[in-house]
């Protein structure tokens, strides 16, 4: 096995991971638990990819994913925010109205493939100078546009979260809203702010699979990933830059298979899809016998906050 032809693969393999991983954590940062990864990403495919074809424009199509993507974290946000809806039900729920709406849309799409100009634009392009770093720049920087946004939006969150006040804010909100809120902090436009955030990045991570990866509306595309960026956030414990080599170390692994096969490894599928939720199991078990703090996730993660109980 070619191991830079695989490495480099398993990048594009991962990155919608990434998107749909990071947009988790914001979510989850500001103490809510979202289920509805897995829909969102297949609104944000079919919205991304219905834009596209209808303007043959790379950028409207992105933003159409990521409008897509924001209007379910709208749903998600003034149901478990403003109604205090359930919030494992009310994820769930978004999962399966994704699923039903993407399918319904996407009936007169099937077979379609994305105009030439996305196509050349989402085309590999090599990043000066570090393209040419033996090894690592084959693997990273010969890549496509999508892929190195994931780069640059895994660095700027990381950046946002940890580094700055309106992260520290964010942070506080999951951690203990009560406090948040005596502090000045408006609780609710956190949560709305960075729920619809996470929603537009996981629409823009089911774009990239129909508009970059495949590149053509195929029925159900997602194919659980979004699940798998659920048990993402807990394997990256709630970090953007640890998501991104970890999306990328499940995105190997779910090229892995196919890989085998090639070398007459007869290799299960199933047993290799099973690998990343194994993974994640024994993270969690590692999370619980060491329990720091920074490994944990927020403290008031899938409670609704109501300030008439501060």
């Amino acid at each position: 096995m070619n191991v830079i032809s695989f490495l480099n693969a398993a990048v594009q393999a991962g990155t919608p991971l990434l998107f749909a991983t990071l947009g988790e954590i914001l979510t989850e940062k500001a103490g809510n638990l979202n289920l509805g990864a897995e829909g969102t990403m297949l609104i944000g495919a079919v919205a991304g990819f219905l834009a596209g074809m209808s303007t043959a424009n790379p950028f409207l199509a992105i933003l159409g994913a990521a409008a897509g993507g924001a209007f379910f974290g709208a749903i998600y946000a003034f149901l478990t925010v403003t109604l205090k809806a359930n919030q494992v039900v009310t994820g769930l729920s978004l999962t399966i109205l994704g699923t039903g709406i993407s399918s319904f849309v996407g009936k007169g799409l099937n077979g379609m493939v994305v105009p030439d100009p996305i196509k050349s634009f989402f085309t590999i392009k090599k990043v000066p100078l570090l393209g040419d770093i033996p090894f690592i720049g084959d693997v990273f920087f010969k890549q496509n546009l999508f892929v190195y946004l994931g780069y640059i939006t895994a660095i700027i969150l990381f950046i946002y979260i940890y580094k700055t006040r309106f992260g520290l804010n964010l942070r506080m909100v999951g951690e203990n809203p009560s406090a948040a809120d005596a502090s000045g902090i408006n609780v609710d436009l956190y949560k709305y702010v960075h729920i619809l955030l996470g929603g537009a990045l996981s629409g823009l991570g089911g774009a990239y699979l129909s508009l970059v990866y495949v590149p053509a509306w195929q029925e159900n595309v997602t194919a659980g990933r979004g699940w798998i960026a659920v048990a993402l956030v807990i394997f990256a414990t709630w970090n953007p830059l640890k998501a991104l080599f970890s999306s990328y170390f499940f995105g190997g692994l779910d090229i892995l298979g196919f890989r085998l096969q090639k070398y007459d490894m007869h290799v299960s599928q199933y047993m290799i899809d099973m690998l990343p939720y194994a993974a994640t199991i024994f993270v969690l078990i590692m999370i619980s016998m060491r329990k720091k703090k920074e490994y944990m996730p927020p403290k008031e993660l899938g409670n609704a906050y109501f300030r008439e109980e501060r």
